[in-house]
C-alpha cells in the first residue's frame, strides 16, 4: 500500500496516480486506463488495464483496482473506498463499482461512447434499480487523461497506417 497523508491530497493528486497507471498501460500496448483505490486518505490498490497481457476481456483497469482493494481489505464491500479511473467506466465496470458498494468514482475523461456512469445515455451508476447509490464526479484532469488517449491510439493507427479515423 502508498500511505498519503489524508487532507494533504485532492481529487486530481489520485487522478495523477491514475494517469502514471495509464502511462504504463500505453507503454505496454494496452488502452491507457489506470485506476487506483483510496481508502482514507491512502491509496489501497492500483491497476492499468491488462486485457492483452492477460487475454482477458474482464481485466479492465477498475476490475483489477477493486479486486485489489478488497483483497487489502479483507471484504469485497468497499463502502468507504473512492476508485479513481482515467476515462469513465463501462457497463461492466460501473457494474462492478455499484455491487462492491464504492463510495464514490472519479474519472477523468468521459466516454459518450461506452461510458456507463453519467457521460452517456447508458448509466449504469444512476440506474433506479440499484441497492447502491455511488456519488460520480467526472472531468478530473480531463484534457490529460485525452490527451494520452488520443496520443495512443494515434501512435496505433500510425502503425497500422491508417490516419483517417478521429481521436476519441
Amino acid at each position: 500500500m502508498d500511505e498519503i497523508l489524508p487532507g494533504l491530497y485532492s481529487d486530481e493528486t489520485f487522478m495523477r496516480s491514475a494517469l502514471r497507471l495509464a502511462q504504463r498501460a500505453a507503454e505496454a500496448g494496452e488502452v491507457p486506463v489506470g485506476a487506483v483505490a483510496v481508502k482514507d486518505g491512502i491509496i489501497i490498490a492500483k491497476a492499468w488495464n491488462q486485457v492483452e497481457l492477460l487475454k482477458d476481456a474482464t481485466a479492465h483497469a477498475e476490475l483489477l483496482a477493486l479486486t485489489s482493494a478488497a483483497a487489502a481489505l479483507g471484504d469485497w464491500r468497499l463502502e468507504d473506498v473512492d476508485l479513481y479511473v482515467t476515462k469513465e467506466p463501462c457497463a461492466m465496470c460501473a457494474g462492478a463499482v455499484v455491487n462492491a458498494r464504492v463510495r464514490r468514482v472519479v474519472f477523468g475523461l468521459s466516454d459518450p461512447r461506452c461510458g456507463a456512469c453519467g457521460g452517456s445515455e447508458l448509466d449504469v451508476i444512476h440506474f433506479k434499480g440499484m441497492l447502491h447509490q455511488v456519488e460520480v464526479k467526472g472531468g478530473v484532469l480531463e484534457e490529460e487523461c485525452r490527451a494520452l488517449m488520443q496520443e495512443f491510439f494515434r501512435n496505433v493507427r500510425k502503425a497500422k497506417g491508417d490516419s483517417g479515423r478521429k481521436d476519441p
